[in-house]
């Protein structure tokens, strides 16, 4: 069996699959989670899974120091990108964290993976998944202080379940 947020798409099936709840490190690799689940805010998962490859091409890659280096021709070439969400918030959320990333005093990492929950049950329904927890706003509320954008404790909990620092698949998923 296989939770049943992934049938209806072979890309939600590969993404539930092969990706999401499995841990994730690296200071780019969980940047470019952190930007896609922000662009994500208000829209179906499955916008931002189809415009997956366009992000990173757009984005170069989600390299923390390229895009901290982007300007304001960067957030107009990106607004004009058919291939992405166009939202210029958003973007220069992205552009925004990705400076604040490069002026922490520690490792993107080390800091969201601080605020990962003890492991616990898997739930056995859908409706036993949480939207928000209390490290999920904890982690928002300190990346909102380190100046991170559109980060709220949804869009952490989002991140969270992504990148394996909690594991949100049914019980009876056959994911481990």
């Amino acid at each position: 069996m296989r939770c049943p947020w992934a049938d209806g798409s072979e890309l939600y099936r590969d993404y539930h699959d092969f990706e999401w709840g499995q841990p994730v490190h690296g200071r780019d690799a969980l940047f470019e989670r952190v930007c896609l689940e922000a662009f994500q805010s208000g829209l179906a998962w499955i916008t931002i899974l189809r415009k997956r490859p366009a992000f990173r091409a757009a984005f170069d890659g989600f390299v923390v120091d390229r895009v901290a280096a982007f300007g304001e021709a960067d957030v107009t070439r990106l607004m004009t990108d058919a291939g992405i969400v166009r939202n210029r918030a958003k973007i220069e959320a992205s552009i925004g964290n990705a400076r604040a990333v490069q002026a922490l005093d520690v490792d993107l990492d080390e800091l969201l993976w601080s605020y990962a929950p003890a492991r616990r049950a898997r739930p056995k329904t859908i409706g036993q998944v949480p939207a928000v927890t209390s490290e999920s706003t904890a982690m928002a509320k300190e990346l909102k202080r380190r100046g991170f954008r559109f980060v709220g404790p949804t869009t952490a909990y989002a991140l969270m379940q992504a990148t394996g620092m909690v594991d949100d698949h049914l019980a009876d998923c056959w994911v481990r």
